[in-house]
């Protein structure tokens, strides 16, 4: 099935790439491109080292993880009734359509929620002093969203577990909801934190995708494999747009859902210490803003120059490219790492 696979993903590469171009072009006509962001931190304050590094990126079109989004989902909805047909084997970890209700549920729902802060954000920004949805609803939503995922996986799919590397699987019983609503929605927050520079988030999304497309393969799920063929190709034809300077951003639509869908592949394939190991980047990235914000409202100051922590790296002098570059060589070793583990 491996060669399979890979042409699939292909031609998800070359579908997406024909897109990609005049789907730019309509986000243009559009004036779905960026703003000047005037209210960034939890205070409604203006954070100086941002704009410092980020200003010019004003009027670069957002929201190409919609593009992302329909072509995977679009695609996969044609091919997978095909394989069905063909008479290839086909095999998964749970129920079939149960399975892909959850992946494509979580894929497409988080979308929304971005793209609904997306269209508040550049559409009814002059109208109001928060930057967006209000933190507080945002996360709201997403709770909300995470624990219906997370009642599927567990009543529909009957999962209870997560696989400790060298031990086995471990049941949590119904502590498994709260655990994994956390980190779906930790996921979603991280992923949207470190979608801060040209290429750092897809880069190494990209990268965890192919550990986890291994992991998928080794245990025979067919719907996940195929799902991830085809997101890592579409992933890479927008990643060839949104390297420096990127041409195009992925939005919130894009990176809640990318973080969360990631979440939920890991967990489908139990491999939650594995998605903690090639997922760390964005780990680090989302507890340097936490950290950030808590430092500010208990110790009354900053604990870093600025958040998260590819802005400090910035205030030290580091160029934007070389973040990106020794953040995908990073990226590379954990996803070694955390497969390694994966396997064991």
């Amino acid at each position: 099935m491996t060669h399979l696979y890979l042409g699939l993903l292909l031609f998800s590469f070359l579908t997406t790439s024909i897109l990609v171009v005049p789907f730019i072009n309509l986000l243009y006509r559009l004036k779905f491109q960026r703003q000047k962001q005037k209210t960034l931190d939890f205070q409604n304050k203006r954070t100086p080292i941002f704009d410092k590094f980020h200003s010019q990126k004003s009027g670069t079109p957002v929201g190409g993880g919609l593009l992302i989004i329909v072509s995977v989902s679009i695609l996969f909805a044609i091919l997978f009734p095909l394989l069905k047909f063909s008479k290839i084997f086909i095999s998964s970890n749970y129920q079939i359509n149960k399975e892909l209700e959850v992946i494509f549920f979580t894929f497409i729902s988080f979308g929304l929620l971005g793209l609904y802060d997306d269209v508040y954000k550049f559409f009814d920004f002059k109208k109001t002093k928060f930057f967006g949805l209000k933190l507080g609803y945002k996360l709201a939503l997403q709770l909300l969203l995470a624990t219906f995922i997370s009642i599927l996986i567990y009543f529909r799919l009957g999962t209870n577990f997560i696989y400790i590397p060298f031990l086995g699987p471990i049941s949590l019983g119904l502590f498994f909801i709260p655990v994994s609503i956390t980190i779906i929605v930790a996921f979603a927050n991280f992923f949207n934190i470190t979608d801060g520079l040209d290429g750092l988030s897809c880069g190494l999304l990209m990268i965890a995708l192919f550990a986890f497309w291994f992991l998928s393969n080794n245990s025979l799920d067919t719907p996940i494999s195929l799902f991830l063929a085809l997101w890592l190709g579409a992933l890479i034809a927008f990643l060839y747009f949104n390297i420096f300077p990127a041409r195009i951003w992925l939005g919130d639509v894009g990176s809640l859902s990318f973080g969360a869908t990631f979440a939920v592949i890991a967990i489908l394939l139990g491999k939650i210490v594995p998605l903690i190991i090639v997922g760390s980047p964005f780990i680090i990235e989302g507890m340097s803003s936490a950290i950030q914000i808590l430092g500010k409202k208990y110790l009354k100051r900053k604990i870093f120059p600025a958040a998260p922590i590819h802005l400090t790296l910035q205030q030290l002098g580091w160029e934007e490219p070389k973040i990106v570059s020794r953040a995908w060589l990073a990226g590379i070793i954990l996803a070694i790492f955390g497969l390694w583990l994966g396997l064991n």
